[in-house]
This record gives C-alpha cells, structure tokens and sequence, in this order.
C-alpha cells in the first residue's frame, strides 16, 4: 500500500493499469459465504484492511465506526447460535417454495471465518448537531457503511473474502459483545482468505435475483423520467 498523505493529493487521473485495477476490485466484489480457507489473516493484512475502512468519507468528517477483531471460536459460536435463531425466524417469512429456496441458501461462514469484524455507528461521536447531519440523522450510518464498502474493496484487492452478514437481533449481538445501548450495530463482517470466488453474485447464480439493467435504473433530471 502507498503511503497515505492527506495534506497533499493530486487530482490528476490514475494511470490506465490503476483505474484498470480499481474497476476490477469493484466488479469482482463478491460476498462470501462458504468458500473460506481456515488460514489465519495476518495482523498487517488486518491492519491494511482497516486502513482502508478508516479513511471512508463521513458526514462532518465524524468518523463514526468502530471495528471489534473476534478471533475466539467461542464468541463466533455464540454469533453463530444467534444467526441461526434469527435465520429461522427469516425462514418463516417466506411461503412455500420460496422458503424452500430460502432455506437451501448458505448464508454465513461466521464460524468457518477464521475472523469475524463487527462494524458499529457510534451516533453520539461529534455530539447532538453534526455538520451534514442536521436533517438526516441517517447520515452517521451511511458514513459507516462507506467504511464497510472501503474495506470490502481493499479486502478483494488483497485476496481475501468478506461475508455481510445481517441476518441477527441487534440486541443479541451486544449482548454477546458487550455493546453499549446507544451504539448502532451496521454490520457482522466475516473476513478470511478464499480458494475461489463466483463469477457473479451467489444469489444470482442460484436463481433468488438477478442484477438489474442499469438503464432501467437511471432517471434524468426528476423522478421516472427516461432519457430518449
């Protein structure tokens, strides 16, 4: 990784081979589920990745997350446990043969992970008024899911796996995690090195959804409205 210099950054283009290189990160971006390798990332990787994370933008400049490292195989059994206490519940949502579908998903790797990165918004981290806050009070979590998709992109160009996994009770993750109440819980992050990666997204390879035409996507100048 190049050093970071944040009083000095040119605005000139990348290279060819650089934007190549940022354009391939983004469209290989895959969330991983049960292709994870049980070798141990190492702590410098960890530490890059969260470099990455940490220089998203946020609203106000107030940096709101924050990264618990879980290693122990007990507390990712717990996460684990409450993962599939919630999935259940999520299985009973669907009718008939869509919760069949739904329940042949694999959708976590929380123990197969050899490391799991709980994402929090701390909302409280710049006080009660925030410049670009005042009339979204959304804006601290959207800075922290930034973080998440920096850290996702740095951990595809390092040839490591990231796993979102949301399915839980927000509760019982800070409960097990000892969370304080007013800290928001944006994501359980299951991260590890993989033997392969799907060519599109696995939810699209098994037929749940499939990616949407851009130009379906995309208005001009109002709501609905359709360049011709």
């Amino acid at each position: 990784m190049r050093p970071i210099d944040d009083a000095v950054c040119p605005a000139s283009s990348f290279s060819a081979a650089e934007r190549e290189a940022v354009y391939h990160a983004i469209m290989t971006r895959r969330d991983v589920r049960s292709q994870f390798l049980p070798d141990p990332l190492p702590d410098d990787l960890v530490t890059r990745l969260l470099t990455a994370a940490h220089h998203a933008p946020s609203v106000g400049f107030m940096q709101p997350w924050n990264f618990i490292l879980v290693k122990s195989a007990e507390v990712r059994a717990r996460v684990r446990d409450a993962f599939l206490k919630a999935n259940e519940e999520a299985a009973r949502m669907f009718d008939g043969e869509r919760q069949e579908k739904y329940r042949s998903l694999r959708l976590e790797g929380i123990v197969e992970a050899p490391i799991g990165i709980c994402v929090t918004c701390d909302p409280s981290r710049s006080g009660s008024v925030v410049l670009g806050r005042t009339h979204n009070p959304r804006m601290d979590s959207y800075s922290t899911v930034c973080a998440i998709q920096n850290l996702w992109l740095a951990a595809r160009a390092e040839g490591v796996g990231i796993g979102w996994v949301s399915i839980f009770r927000e509760g019982d993750l800070k409960e097990i995690l000892g969370i304080p109440d007013h800290i928001e819980v944006v994501a359980w992050l299951c991260a590890g090195f993989v033997d392969r990666l799907y060519d599109e997204p696995e939810l699209a390879v098994k037929g749940w959804r499939q990616r949407m035409p851009l130009d379906e996507l995309v208005f001009h100048d109002g709501w609905g409205q359709i360049k011709t």
